[in-house]
């Protein structure tokens, strides 16, 4: 037996791990959108509750920044859940992971622990990790959108002509 035959009698045909990769990402899909819309949900039922029992009290700037803080952050993690959803549907739709949805998901969820974080208490090379870290990030993205848009730099420029080498 050759094989060819061997390999496609031991694996199942292409069409049935087409179809279980597509229920699986649908059923992520499902997942995450659910995650997406209660935790929507939880962040405006805390904001309410919030507004009305504890933002009435606040008599302090910091108390204000702390509680501002804890609202971005929320903001912030739903739409990490979203660029998570989006990055399943690129995949389903491509079957390929988009480098750059993933760099966009760790930015925003490395903007929201920057925006959690009590700056005060940190220590110097921690924070220049954290730069250091949102650096690379940004610059990958930055790097990752060039070659995607087509801006490369040329190789050589066609206005110049050739030099002479007699």
């Amino acid at each position: 037996m050759a094989k060819n035959e061997t390999s496609k009698d031991l694996w199942p045909s292409e069409r049935y791990i087409g179809g279980f990769e597509r229920l699986i990402l649908s059923a992520v899909q499902l997942l995450l959108a659910a995650l997406v819309v209660l935790g929507l949900l939880d962040l405006l039922y805390l904001m309410v509750r919030g507004a009305h029992a504890e933002m009435l009290s606040i008599g302090s700037v910091d108390a204000l920044q702390n509680a501002m803080q804890h609202g971005f952050s929320g903001v912030l993690l739903v739409l990490i859940g979203l660029e998570l959803l989006e990055t399943v549907r690129a995949y389903l739709k491509h079957h390929r992971v988009r480098l750059e949805v993933v760099l966009i998901v760790a930015v925003v969820a490395l903007g929201r622990h920057i925006v959690e974080l009590d700056l005060e208490t940190l220590d110097g090379f921690t924070l220049i990790g954290i730069a250091a870290l949102m650096l690379a990030l940004t610059g990958g993205y930055f790097l990752v959108r060039v070659r995607n848009s087509g801006l490369r730099p040329p190789t050589g420029r066609s206005d110049i002509p050739p030099e002479r080498t007699d």
